[in-house]
């Protein structure tokens, strides 16, 4: 086992959960996927709980009853879930610690550190999945959960994303250190261009926040740093365009 490793599970590493009347009902009717269970508050009532129970029975999906306040506990948001939340299986989704010890573990890994804009982290998941990048780390804390917002502006790929799952962005840094994967931080400061920089093809890459960078826990465990050339007195690009243009180089440089 490696030194550090993070063992324990969370439902979180298993499932995307969806809250809200109209995401869990769109879940229900996609037949690409796998609805483990539904929680319905025991106070919903009426013609929209009427729909979800008939779409979860025509699915065969457990419905499970709980209290308004566990209901909003469950899906970590207590304006938006409606009383209702669907966990879906994401069957690409593992623990970090288990993607490293498979016979063949993930060339090339994306390392989020202090995204917490749902949009971007949509976007760098539907991105990275497109340009087949095996792994993109989304720690369970320090960036934006994976919620019905990022769902959507991942246009439903967050549900199939390689996201390979840990408690924080320096937990993350660190195991992947130890298992060898040099950490290449993006940063528009960096001297060295991503296009002439030599990456080795098993390597890890951190996309750190907009107005942060690589948050300071991080930054200890990067072994370089490359940026984006900039022109037009154009400083830096927001970071899920960053992640689209790192994503394509490296699809370039294994296709090549």
């Amino acid at each position: 086992m490696l030194p550090g490793v993070d063992t324990s599970t969370s439902p979180k590493d298993r499932f995307v959960t969806v809250y809200g009347r109209k995401p869990v009902l769109e879940a229900l009717a996609d037949p690409a996927l796998s609805v483990d269970k539904v929680v319905l508050a025991d106070t919903a009532r009426g013609q929209a709980a009427a729909q979800i129970l008939d779409a979860a029975a025509a699915r065969g999906v457990r419905v499970q009853r709980a209290s308004a306040h566990r209901v909003k506990v469950l899906a970590g948001n207590g304006k938006q879930d409606q009383g209702v939340l669907a966990d879906v299986v994401a069957p690409r989704m593992r623990l970090l610690s288990q993607a490293l010890r498979e016979p063949r573990p993930p060339r090339s890994v994306l390392l989020l550190d202090g995204i917490t804009t749902p949009a971007n982290v949509g976007m760098i998941l539907r991105t990275a999945t497109a340009a087949g990048i095996d792994g993109i780390v989304v720690p369970r804390r320090g960036v934006a959960g994976l919620d019905p917002m990022v769902v959507k502006a991942s246009a439903g790929v967050a549900f199939h994303a390689p996201v390979l799952r840990c408690p924080t962005p320096a937990d993350a840094a660190a195991l992947l250190r130890e298992s060898g994967y040099p950490l290449f931080a993006l940063a528009a400061d960096a001297r060295q261009s991503l296009f002439t920089a030599e990456l080795p093809p098993r390597a890890a890459f951190v996309l750190g926040s907009e107005t942060a960078g690589v948050s300071p826990e991080v930054a200890q465990a990067v072994t370089d740093r490359v940026s984006i050339p900039m022109s037009g007195g154009v400083e830096s690009l927001n970071v899920a365009s960053a992640a689209a243009v790192l994503c394509f180089e490296l699809l370039r440089r294994r296709s090549g």
